[in-house]
């Protein structure tokens, strides 16, 4: 198939937040306990967090990640995490079924954050607490000291407050699935005084308020516009999750779901602008998506287990085998993300490991990446700078949930600083190269400097230990001549194309 497209150098959609590619973990399964942390693992560092795991992270290059919840956080009490670990409660986490021993809290994770050079982004519990216990999670965090909070994360031995910027005002409240779920006046009744009281113990600090749980909630669009309404004014972002899947195997359809992903981002947009009108109001909301992945593959049989179990600690739980159609899909919902970076400012996949996640894990045994890790990895090492218009004029397809999608997804960064323009492109088509002409305006002199690949894997083709063969390669048969990109993509492949500008 034949595509042509175009992008221009002065056609910008707008900057891209770095932290569009942030991350969150939540205590959940084994994301935490023999996820990141594992004292007595062979490669577990003297604070007990896995090395070869933070290695895997530290190579995804991500800015932050949200932190501890999630479902959890509408039942958690902070204080149980903090303080000599031989003292802490084991509770019981409503959230998923599940004893909580409290031997990672804030301080710890904070150690494993300063580590790896990740922003942290926390959440309060609006579910079963409320703006005292906010509050003080916040003055314990960041106040220097001559309070009893702060004076009392000193004698734990942390002298100097972390400073969070980022502030998650509960989470999934829309949710009657969620510990303390609310209507939405009444959250954001809520969310709009505890934010007012978080900004004065930490002027500048960014406070996230809960969107819809997904676009297919009977309450979605109408509970943002309730939401916001109440607390506009005092809110930065408001928070999107949705999670996809392909249980009836239609691959086409399955990658359509990116269109519908638009199209959320795109009704929430229009709702930030209604209640800002409607509002009279001067400053800016914007989206952040904290929650997205794929999650299916153990969806179903997850849910009954963890029902019925007896409150094991740390069980296995939602450890979803990611396959190569779940990278290509991956791909093609980052490049959204990329597209829509003028409205959503921050994103985090869900979650960063064991649980839905691109690294897994084992228990006193190896860690690997997953196929999803990786488009993952190329987009936040080089999705950066200014999100550049693409025009794209090539065959399109029609499934379930979206018409004309193209078969040839295409996202363009330019990094002004570094010189350089990246290209992601999926080809979507199951048995059809495309014939890619892409003319490069105001690029004229632009040098091909890499191409990474991804192709040539059945569809349900997995990684695991000791064996990752999905994984990007060095590509063939792309050139840059007289300010056009050309060359053939072959069907079902991942390509990053950057060029020296």
């Amino acid at each position: 198939m034949k595509v042509n497209a175009a992008i221009h150098r002065a056609f910008e959609i707008g900057r891209i937040d770095d932290r569009l590619y942030a991350a969150f973990i939540e205590h959940m399964g084994r994301a935490i306990y023999s996820g990141i942390y594992e004292p007595g693992h062979p490669q577990a560092d003297a604070n007990g967090f896995r090395r070869d795991v933070a290695q895997m992270v530290r190579d995804l290059n991500i800015p932050a990640i949200r932190y501890p919840g999630g479902n959890f956080v509408s039942a958690y009490n902070w204080e149980d995490g903090i303080g000599p670990k031989e003292d802490r409660p084991v509770r019981l986490d409503l959230a998923w079924r599940s004893k909580e021993s409290n031997q990672v809290g804030i301080n710890e994770f904070a150690v494993w954050a300063e580590e790896l050079g990740l922003d942290m982004m926390l959440a309060v519990n609006l579910g079963s607490r409320g703006i005292s216990d906010a509050r003080n999670f916040m003055e314990y965090v960041n106040h220097p000291s001559g309070t009893y909070w702060s004076d009392l994360r000193r004698s734990h031995g942390v002298e100097a407050p972390y400073n969070v910027k980022m502030w998650c005002l509960g989470n999934e409240m829309d949710g009657p699935w969620q510990i303390g779920h609310k209507e939405a006046k009444e959250y954001g009744r809520l969310a709009d005084e505890t934010a007012k009281a978080l900004r004065q113990l930490t002027p500048g600090a960014e406070m996230i308020v809960c969107g819809s749980s997904n676009d297919e909630m009977p309450t979605y669009p109408d509970w943002e516009r309730g939401v916001l309404e109440e607390c506009y004014e005092n809110v930065d972002y408001i928070s999107l999750h949705k999670y996809f899947g392909n249980s009836s195997r239609d691959t086409l359809n399955f990658f359509g779901k990116v269109e519908e992903t638009g199209r959320y981002i795109q009704a929430i947009a229009g709702v930030i602008d209604f209640v800002k009108a409607k509002k009279r109001a001067k400053n800016d909301v914007y989206i952040c998506f904290d929650e997205w992945n794929v999650w299916y593959h153990k969806r179903a049989q997850d849910s009954e287990n963890w029902k019925s179990w007896d409150w094991p600690e740390a069980p296995a739980l939602l450890e979803e085998d990611y396959n190569f159609e779940d990278a290509l899909f991956i791909g093609c919902l980052l490049n959204e993300f990329i597209r829509r970076s003028d409205r959503v400012k921050i994103a985090c996949i869900a979650q960063l490991v064991n649980v839905i996640a691109p690294i897994r894990a084992e228990a006193d045994g190896p860690a690997w990446r997953q196929s999803i890790y990786w488009p993952y990895q190329m987009a936040s090492l080089y999705g950066r700078g200014t999100a550049l218009r693409v025009s794209v004029d090539g065959p399109t397809y029609n499934c379930t949930v979206a018409d004309d999608v193209d078969y040839l997804d295409v996202a363009a960064t330019h990094d002004e600083q570094a010189g350089t323009v990246s290209l992601f492109i999926v080809n979507r088509h199951l048995d059809e190269t495309a014939d890619l002409r892409l003319a490069l305006t105001g690029f004229e002199a632009a040098t091909l400097i890499d191409h990474q690949v991804i192709e040539g894997h059945d569809l349900r083709a997995t990684n695991g230990p000791g064996s990752e063969p999905i994984a990007p390669v060095k590509g063939q048969g792309v050139a840059v001549e007289d300010g056009t990109l050309g060359g053939a993509l072959a069907p079902l492949s991942y390509h990053v194309v950057r060029l020296k500008v």
